[in-house]
C-alpha cells in the first residue's frame, strides 16, 4: 500500500485496504507492447494491488472506465515495465574492482578470481546476493536470473540460500543451479576444488526443482539449469542436463561464444564451433537461452533464429573484458529472443539494468548505426525482450491481464534539466536510480529507497567479507 501522502483525498471513507490503484497521467510511458508512440496509455495505468496485475491503460485525456480506489499523481514520472535481468553471478558483488583483474581478458580473469571465489561460504552468499539484488531493485529490474555454478565444500546449500534473500526482497528470481566438472587436471579451467560429480549435480538439480520451482503467471522463484560453459564442464553433464530440464519442463542456461578463446577451445577439444557442440548436446532448443553470444556466424545466428535459443547480451561486461561486440540486432532480426544481462559484478563491476540499456543502445549503434538501434529498442530488449528469453509472457510488458511490475523514474535530476523527449531522456541523460519501483501490485522501492532493507548496515558487512574473501 502506498503511504498517506500518495493517497488522492476521499472524504467520508475510513480506511479500507486499497485494490485498484491508478497512477495517473505520467510525463511518459513505455509499456513494451508497441503501442506507445500513439499515446494509447498516455493517461496512466490501474492496477489491481490486491491480485496484483494490470487492470487497464487509460488513455489521453480521459479517465478509469471504473473509478480507482486510489490514485498517485505519477506526472513526475516516467513508467516503464520492470526490467528484466537475464545474466549475473550475483556473488561477484565480493570481487568487484580487484586490483589482480582489472586490465586482463577473460580467460586470465577466470584463472585468478577461481582461488578466490573457491573461499566463499554461506554467510558471503547471502550478503552478495542480497547487495547484487538490492541495486538492481533501486535501478528498476524486477525480475532477474542468476547464474550460480560456484559449490566448494560448505556451499552445497547456495540456491536455497539465494531463494531466501529473493523472498526478503520480494523480487522475481530466475535462479539456476549452475556447475562444473571439468576440472584443470582434466583440462579445464575450474580448480579441483570447485568442481562436482554429476551425480551429486542432477540429484541436487531435482531437489530444486521439485523445492521451489513455480509454474504459470506470477511466479516468483523459478529454477533453471546451468552448466557453467563448455571449457569448465563435460559433454556429459550437458546432455544429462538437457534431459533433466525436459523432463521437468524447466529452462536450460550456459555461457557460450563470449570469446574467441573459447571458440578455440571448442574447436580444439570437441572438434565443432560453439553452436555445432550446441546442438550435439542436445541445447540447440527454444528452452535454452545463452549468456553473451558474441561470436555466431551468419550460419549460426539462422540456427539459432530457427531454434529459436534465446541470447542474454551483456554490453558493460563484453566492453570491460574486450570480448566483442554482439550481433545483437541480426540475431533479433533472425528470430533469437535478445534479452539483456549486466553479468557478474566483477566484470561489470555495477548490478544496475537502466544504466545497462543505455549501454546496449549505444554499443549496437556503434555496429548498426543509431537509426536501427532506438532507445525504444534498447528498453524492449530489457523488457519484453528479457521476459521472452527467460520462458515468461506475464512480464516484460504494460498491459491488462500483466503482472503490475513496474519502475517509475522521476526527470528532475540536474541531468535532466533542459532534456524535451522524457522517454529518450531516462537513455540519453543516463537515469541511474528509480523513484518507485512495484513488483506484483506491491511496493518495493519508494522514494528511491528499497522498503524495509537497512542499507548501511548491509554494505558494512558485505565490504568486511569482501575484504576478508580476497586476503585468504
Amino acid at each position: 500500500m502506498v503511504a498517506a501522502r500518495d493517497r488522492a483525498v476521499r472524504p467520508n471513507r475510513k480506511a479500507i485496504p486499497v485494490s485498484t490503484l491508478w497512477l495517473s497521467h505520467p510525463q511518459a510511458i513505455f509499456t513494451g507492447t508497441g503501442a506507445d508512440s500513439d499515446g494509447s496509455a498516455a493517461g496512466g495505468v490501474v492496477v489491481d494491488t490486491a491480485a496484483g496485475t494490470i487492470v487497464e491503460l487509460v488513455g489521453s485525456g480521459t479517465r478509469p472506465t471504473t473509478p480507482p480506489d486510489e490514485t498517485y499523481d505519477a506526472s513526475a514520472h516516467v513508467v516503464i515495465p520492470g526490467l528484466i535481468n537475464t545474466h549475473h553471478h550475483f556473488y561477484q558483488t565480493l570481487t568487484r574492482a580487484w586490483a589482480p583483474v582489472v586490465n586482463v581478458p577473460l580467460f586470465p580473469w577466470l584463472v585468478n578470481l577461481y582461488p578466490v571465489w573457491a573461499r566463499l561460504t554461506p554467510r558471503a552468499l547471502e550478503l552478495a546476493t542480497t547487495v547484487a539484488m538490492a541495486e538492481l531493485l533501486r535501478s528498476g529490474c524486477t525480475t532477474a536470473a542468476d547464474h550460480h555454478y560456484l559449490f566448494p565444500d560448505g556451499m552445497e546449500d547456495s540456491i536455497d540460500i539465494q531463494v531466501a534473500a529473493a523472498r526478503a526482497l520480494g523480487m522475481r528470481a530466475t535462479l539456476t543451479r549452475g556447475s562444473m566438472t571439468l576440472g584443470t587436471k582434466d583440462g579445464g579451467l575450474p580448480p579441483q576444488s570447485t568442481v562436482q560429480d554429476p551425480d551429486v549435480i542432477l540429484a541436487d538439480s531435482q531437489r530444486l526443482i521439485d523445492t521451489y520451482h513455480e509454474r504459470g503467471d506470477g511466479a516468483l522463484i523459478q529454477i533453471a539449469l546451468a552448466p557453467c560453459s563448455p571449457f569448465s564442464v563435460t559433454t556429459r553433464i550437458m546432455s544429462d542436463s538437457a534431459e533433466l530440464a525436459a523432463a521437468n519442463d524447466v529452462r536450460l542456461h550456459t555461457h557460450l561464444a563470449e570469446t574467441i578463446d573459447e571458440e578455440d577451445f571448442c574447436r580444439e577439444r570437441f572438434g565443432m564451433r560453439t553452436v555445432e557442440y550446441l546442438d550435439s548436446v542436445g541445447w540447440l532448443t527454444s528452452r535454452t537461452w545463452l549468456g553473451h553470444g558474441i561470436h555466431f556466424d551468419d550460419d549460426e545466428i539462422a540456427r539459432l533464429g530457427a531454434a529459436g535459443t534465446a541470447v542474454a547480451h551483456c554490453p558493460t561486461s563484453n566492453m570491460r573484458l574486450a570480448s566483442g561486440i554482439c550481433r545483437a540486432v541480426e540475431l533479433e532480426d533472425a528470430g533469437v529472443p535478445v534479452g539483456l544481462g549486466v553479468d557478474g559484478s566483477a566484470s561489470n563491476d555495477a548490478s544496475n539494468m537502466i544504466l545497462e540499456v543505455r549501454q546496449a543502445m549505444y554499443l549496437q549503434r556503434l555496429r548498426y548505426g543509431a537509426e536501427k538501434v532506438t532507445t525504444e529498442r534498447a528498453l524492449g530488449w530489457a523488457t519484453k525482450g528479457s521476459a521472452r528469453a527467460l520462458g515468461r509472457s506475464d512480464v516484460g510488458e504494460l498491459a491488462p491481464g500483466k503482472q503490475a511490475d513496474l519502475a517509475m523514474f522521476r526527470l528532475d535530476d540536474l541531468r535532466f534539466s533542459g532534456s524535451h523527449d522524457p522517454l529518450a531522456a531516462l537513455l540519453l541523460c543516463g537515469a541511474d536510480r528509480a523513484d518507485r519501483v512495484m513488483i506484483g501490485g506491491t511496493w518495493r522501492v519508494t522514494d528511491s529507497e528499497i522498503v524495509g532493507l537497512d542499507v548501511p548496515a548491509l554494505i558494512a558487512e558485505h565490504s568486511e567479507l569482501a575484504r576478508a574473501l580476497v586476503a585468504g
